[in-house]
């Protein structure tokens, strides 16, 4: 009895020093040039945030979350918070950022005065619609008023609820079609759910009547079988990449003539669920998704698609890549390189391809540090060789915890002339005190974490870093 005691215990402390061992091993070497600063205004919150940067002028970076944004002039150094003007103070959530060819950027959300039942958004939904906004001056001032892409009012019979927007720029110098702007959402219908699109030919004034680009319909339910996660990118000869989850794969569709119309949709690749919730949930997230994002090498014309999903028990981040214009696609290769079922969720990745020098680049939220898979980092992970293989760099400087927190749907990075901006958000430091409009009445009536922005800046030109 005592010695089966005392074998145990030994046996305990071996295990203990292992993990010990391992949570010194797993920890990152933080990227070149690495700096990291808060753009929330004080008292503020904010969840699903964007980032863009102007490639007429890259010290010119834009952030945005919810119903305020901050720019920089110096590179991410500092940044000053701006709340963009607006009929009746119209804003809404999942923004998105996009600069065109004449250095403008826009800024796309959407504003639901009432959803339906909930999670069967297409039941009986009220006002609500897709909007843009547009600066001239790098985001310190915006037009007065969005432009609808499309909006209803809540009294149509056959009312739509629209969701999700993203929105993107043609800035391909030899493209046909450069200065387009692109923007495409979900639509909730009240039997299914379909991807609409709509293009802006001249710098947003006017949008084209949405038209969809779905060819198979996903379910009504915002859950897992939906059309979910649309973006777009732009190859060098203007051809347009879109893709979301459809179901469990990853669903492509193409336009060679500036978006005035699509081939079918297809599925590309398998994946696991985009929604990790009940028992595939993230222990002290409200939930999260696995959403894809699509960008271009336009050295050389690779696209890359990356993902993230639990095949391996715990959730990590996959890329795959195409170098036939999307036709074939190389197995998942993971991003995150701790070992394989460690037990660490890897999560809400967003990527972004450098398109001076074709490095990839991706952003995530990291729990490999913690064994209770708990504590979570920003790491930013970096791949030089064409999306072969990737280095990680713990990104954030901290690391937090939070409880029932809402990170948002998505977080973003961007990436321009050997810099990348990551934009995220994580819980608020202890003791950090919520104005009433920060709160919100959703956030007020839950037991949930605060959230702030924080913007991450590496600098891998700088550093005398190579990309190829």
């Amino acid at each position: 009895m005592t010695q089966s005691m005392t074998r145990l215990s030994t046996t305990v402390a071996l295990v203990a020093m292992a993990a010990a061992t391992t949570h010194v091993q797993a920890r990152l070497p933080r990227p070149p040039g690495a700096h990291v600063v808060t753009i929330t205004p004080p008292g503020e919150t904010g969840s699903e945030p964007a980032i863009a940067i102007n490639p007429n002028n890259p010290n010119q970076v834009v952030g945005v979350a919810g119903r305020w944004a901050a720019y920089s002039t110096d590179g991410g150094r500092t940044f000053t918070a701006i709340q963009p003007a607006g009929d009746s103070g119209r804003a809404g959530g999942d923004p998105s950022l996009a600069f065109d060819d004449k250095g403008h950027v826009f800024l796309s959300f959407l504003s639901i005065e009432r959803n339906g039942l909930p999670g069967y958004w297409g039941h009986g939904p009220g006002a609500n619609g897709i909007y843009v906004r547009h600066s001239a001056d790098g985001g310190r001032t915006w037009d007065h008023e969005p432009v609808a892409v499309i909006a209803w009012t809540g009294n149509e019979p056959d009312v739509k609820l629209e969701d999700m927007p993203r929105i993107w720029a043609d800035t391909q110098s030899k493209s046909p079609h450069r200065g387009n702007l692109y923007i495409a959402w979900i639509e909730w219908q009240i039997d299914k759910s379909i991807v609409l699109y709509s293009r802006s030919t001249d710098g947003g004034k006017t949008w084209t009547t949405p038209r969809r680009i779905s060819t198979k319909a996903g379910l009504p339910r915002d859950d897992n079988g939906a059309v979910v996660g649309i973006i777009g990118t732009v190859a060098p000869d203007g051809t347009q990449y879109v893709v979301w989850n459809e179901g469990l794969n990853v669903t492509l569709a193409v336009s060679r003539d500036g978006g005035k119309s699509f081939g079918p949709s297809r599925p590309i690749f398998d994946v696991g669920p985009p929604y990790f919730g009940g028992a595939s949930g993230i222990p002290g997230v409200s939930r999260a998704m696995g959403f894809p994002q699509v960008g271009i090498d336009a050295t050389n014309g690779t696209l890359y698609v990356t993902w993230s999903d639990f095949r391996n028990g715990d959730v990590d981040v996959f890329i795959s890549r195409s170098s036939d214009r999307g036709r074939t696609w190389t197995r998942p290769m993971r991003v995150n390189d701790d070992p394989v079922h460690s037990g660490a969720d890897q999560f809400l990745q967003w990527m972004s391809v450098d398109p001076t020098d074709g490095s990839v680049n991706v952003q995530f939220y990291d729990r490999r540090e913690d064994p209770a898979n708990r504590s979570t980092r920003v790491t930013l992970a970096r791949s030089t060789d064409g999306g072969k293989t990737f280095t990680n760099y713990a990104w954030s400087e901290v690391p937090f915890t939070g409880e029932n927190a809402f990170l948002g749907d998505y977080e973003w990075c961007s990436a321009y002339g050997g810099r990348v901006y990551g934009i995220w958000a994580e819980a608020a430091p202890e003791g950090y005190e919520v104005s009433s409009r920060g709160r919100g009445a959703a956030a007020a009536a839950r037991l949930r974490t605060p959230t702030i922005i924080r913007v991450g800046v590496a600098d891998f030109k700088a550093a005398g870093a190579t990309s190829r």
